[in-house]
């Protein structure tokens, strides 16, 4: 009880006890969370003081910073360079490739027929996708441009591409692809993330129900120091009004509702990859100069005096600095009158350095769901943790991979398909009158690199087995061990085999003999007839 309580109790304890109960009862109802995560009351909650910001507040105000954070670490922190070129490796690797897959029973094609319909549209597809053509800038084919958008994605959050119509001499088809990097689509002229009546929030505009129908975007990077000509800025409407045609391809993740631009991968490790990188570059440079251990040796006379500078005024580099004390490898120092050396022990190499390390990049895959094993490349556990790791980190390659395939390749291969049927190069009827059978020759897989074995020899029985019970097929078998196409292979193999056989290589066949039950079967019938 407190003071008041005990006064009002010495007059009134009906009314005192009351007010204990009442007070019991209110301790009650302030249950659940109120008392574990938002609790105000817990010394351990009440320096944690947070807003409920909106979307805009938490994420769009605050990408230009993560952006250049991002782009900064992968240029210059080893442990983030890896961790997205680790993804763009085994998202994309040597890049998506097409595999047809129309659906030939409600499009009334038989099994040959379609089989013969998707040879000739992957054939189609490759004389466009295998050249630089298909770059608007000439210097990539589509699989190299699968990789750059991938690379892009992930270092800046979001990454845009348009899809402009430029007749080229030598290829008959004209559709290109143009990657635009994130800084370009922004706000007119470096204004605020989100302007005064809200419909445009970092160049992309929306209506009144939150759709996007435009973007804005610079004809140059708004930061270089090196424009051409003025800046300027174009809208360009996300669908084609008449024809509904996709305008600009957005790739993002994500993360919240009513959310315009996309948060780069690292930005929840930003912090963490950058105390890391601060502290092996420290580590770094006290080894090295721990390394370079030298003799220092007192004279009374000023003859052979040289102070602390250990090497020629030739060799220095910053000469000019007299804050800075150059040392050399294996020198000799002759320290002048009255002065000495105070000689430390750094203790370099840290052997603790590792463990932390190690520690620290546990912490970050788990946020980027690589396993630490993977994003350092260290395999040391056993084949089943080793393999555990690696089914984990596939899982999310799996989901990113079919994010860039329906997103990035599936879109652009529906407007070269859309081109080369309207060119009369593709024979694909009903294809601009019923979306049903558009979407029937639309059709497609997008495989891309396999996820690689520990122990081949247990894959390919695994693989086995599944194809025998029915769960799998040589197909799809063929593509997750990364040898291709099933049929190819198989026509391949026919013809070697051929030729082994013709050449002598392989001895003919003896005919097959007869089976214990084919034996069985012909006596039974010799007993019926007897």
């Amino acid at each position: 009880m407190n003071l008041i309580d005990k006064t009002i109790a010495f007059f009134s304890p009906k009314t005192a006890l009351n007010r204990v109960r009442s007070r019991k009862e209110l301790d009650i109802i302030n249950s659940g969370y109120d008392n574990h995560g938002a609790s105000s009351k817990k010394k351990a909650m009440q320096g944690w003081n947070v807003g409920a910001g909106s979307v805009l507040e938490d994420i769009e105000m605050n990408i230009p910073t993560l952006r250049e954070r991002s782009r900064d670490l992968y240029m210059g922190a080893p442990l983030a360079t890896g961790a997205i070129k680790t993804m763009r490796t085994n998202i994309v690797g040597a890049g998506l490739r097409l595999n047809s897959q129309i659906d030939a029973d409600f499009l009334n094609m038989t099994t040959e027929e379609a089989d013969a319909w998707e040879t000739n549209v992957e054939r189609e597809f490759a004389l466009w996708a295998d050249s630089i053509n298909c770059d608007a800038q000439r210097m990539n084919n589509f699989y190299e441009l699968q990789q750059l958008a991938q690379l892009s994605w992930l270092q800046s959050g979001d990454v845009f591409t348009l899809l402009p119509v430029m007749p080229r001499m030598g290829m008959p088809y004209d559709l290109r692809v143009k990657i635009i990097e994130a800084d370009r689509v922004c706000n007119p002229y470096n204004t605020t993330v989100i302007d005064l009546d809200g419909k445009l929030v970092n160049g992309v505009e929306i209506n009144s129900f939150g759709e996007v129908i435009a973007y804005h975007i610079a004809d140059e990077h708004p930061n270089s120091t090196v424009l051409t000509s003025i800046n300027n800025w174009k809208r360009i409407p996300k669908f084609g009004a008449n024809s509904g045609r996709l305008n600009v391809i957005h790739l993002m993740e994500s993360e919240r509702p009513e959310q315009r631009r996309g948060v780069p991968v690292l930005a929840p490790v930003i912090e963490s990859l950058k105390q890391i990188a601060r502290y092996s570059e420290a580590e770094l440079m006290a080894a090295v100069i721990n390394g370079m251990y030298a003799v220092f040796v007192t004279t009374e006379t000023k003859e052979n005096g040289s102070g602390l500078s250990s090497i020629s005024e030739d060799e220095e580099i910053d000469g000019d600095d007299d804050s800075s004390i150059e040392i050399g490898n294996g020198t000799v120092h002759f320290l002048e009158e009255n002065e000495k050396i105070q000689e430390s022990n750094p203790g370099r190499p840290n052997p603790n350095f590792d463990g932390f390390v190690t520690s620290i990049c546990r912490q970050i895959g788990a946020a980027l769901e690589i396993p630490y094993e993977l994003l350092l490349k260290h395999f040391t556990a056993s084949y089943s943790a080793s393999r555990g790791a690696l089914l984990e980190a596939w899982k999310m390659f799996k989901m990113r991979r079919d994010w860039l395939a329906n997103d990035f390749c599936q879109p652009i291969y529906e407007e070269f398909l859309a081109e080369a049927i309207a060119k009369g190069r593709i024979y694909a009827p009903g294809f601009f009158t019923d979306p049903m059978t558009r979407k029937a020759y639309c059709g497609a897989e997008w495989n891309g690199p396999s996820q690689g074995q520990l122990d081949p020899l247990k894959e390919v029985n695994a693989a086995e087995k599944r194809v025998n019970n029915g769960f799998s097929t040589r197909s799809s078998e063929t593509v997750a061990m990364g040898n291709g196409d099933f049929f190819k292979n198989h026509r391949l193999r026919t013809l070697e085999e051929k030729v082994r056989r013709e050449d002598g290589l392989i001895p003919e066949e003896s005919p097959p003999t007869e089976t214990k039950a084919k034996v069985q079967e012909d006596e039974e019938e010799e007993v019926k007839e007897e």
